[in-house]
């Protein structure tokens, strides 16, 4: 008997849900079982009974909410039986460890959970890998046409040429601990800057982490002790602390695919903004659907009605999940 798309999985209050498998998707809250797709804190959550992820994420989730996390964790590694299903991890490109959810019921469609994804190729991460699918379940945070990210190497050219024009001003970059910060890091390396590099204490752990796991991202120092660093990253909440005053006439930046929202840099008070997502923009996203072309896509939380609206204009069976409590960037 072939089971129908939504007799395998479908969404809940706690996340969507596989039947067959008895097993959440990043799940919202605790769950007995749960599978991650990466160490972002809207989609990796502690106190699950168990967690299967990537050795990354799973040693990410360690990093930030400790070892006890989780009652058990499992490595992804290779297809995997669970119940009735079969499922495999796939690179997202979205930060390190990060896994689309591949879930393929023995009778019944391949189910592809994107979780956030990129194409635009990463330095910190692996690059994202096309699964065939059935149904594609994407993500949709940049789903208008106005969002088309520029290449992020002409974002750092922007970066080191203020830093050059400012010599004596420290440029502040607000970026994400995870993921975001260690590829700005890595772009301004690629782009000629070998100087150190100064960082906020919230984001140190997580830089060890990239380095240990053979990333190298050049000199370090602490933002408390900077010295002759003019490069100086923080997660975007310490610009809305005193901790910013410290800094004499910065020149505030921030690396985020809403940079492309120019008044989003006003409001924020942002001189230099710089346009780096790891996010797909418009044109990967509505690209994906059309090279996997899948027999029906969902969508999971950002601007659902945009990329609805597209698929129907397209002929492409879809439907908005509205899931609640995934951000468009978390930190």
């Amino acid at each position: 008997m072939t089971r129908r798309a939504e007799e395998v999985i479908y969404p809940t209050d706690a996340g969507l849900y596989c039947v067959p498998g008895d097993f959440y998707i990043d799940p919202l809250r605790p769950v007995p079982r749960a599978l991650v797709t990466h160490g972002h804190a809207d989609h990796a959550r502690p106190g699950h009974g168990a967690v299967m992820a990537t050795r990354e994420t799973l040693d990410i989730m360690a990093i930030r909410y400790g070892d006890d996390f989780a009652g058990s964790r499992q490595i992804a590694e290779g297809p995997v039986r669970i119940g009735a299903v079969t499922v495999s991890f796939h690179p997202a490109g979205h930060v390190l460890g990060s896994s689309q959810i591949l879930i393929a019921p023995d009778h019944g469609p391949r189910i592809l959970i994107s979780g956030d994804y990129c194409r635009t190729p990463n330095p910190v991460c692996q690059p994202w890998e096309p699964v065939n699918c059935d149904i594609f379940i994407t993500e949709a945070t940049f789903g208008l046409p106005i969002f088309r990210h520029p290449d992020p190497m002409t974002e750092a050219g922007r970066l080191l040429t203020s830093m050059a024009e400012f010599p004596g001003r420290p440029h502040l970059i607000g970026a994400y601990a995870l993921g975001k910060a260690q590829r700005v890091i890595a772009l301004a390396r690629a782009a000629g800057h070998h100087g150190p590099i100064a960082i906020h204490g919230a984001l140190k752990r997580l830089c060890d982490y990239h380095v240990d796991q053979g990333i190298d991202l050049g000199p370090l120092v602490p933002a408390t002790d900077p010295g002759e660093a003019q490069l100086i990253l923080a997660p975007p909440s310490a610009f809305a602390s005193p901790w910013v005053q410290r800094f004499r006439d910065p020149v505030l930046s921030y690396a985020s695919g809403w940079m492309t929202v120019r008044a989003q840099a006003r409001r924020r008070g942002i001189e230099l903004p710089l346009v780096i997502s790891d996010h797909v923009d418009w044109p990967q996203l509505t690209a994906t659907i059309r090279e996997l072309a899948p027999q029906e896509v969902w969508i999971t939380h950002g601007a659902e009605d945009g990329l609805t609206r597209w698929c129907e204009i397209e002929g492409i069976s879809s439907r908005p999940l509205r899931l609640i409590g995934y951000e468009d960037e978390p930190e």
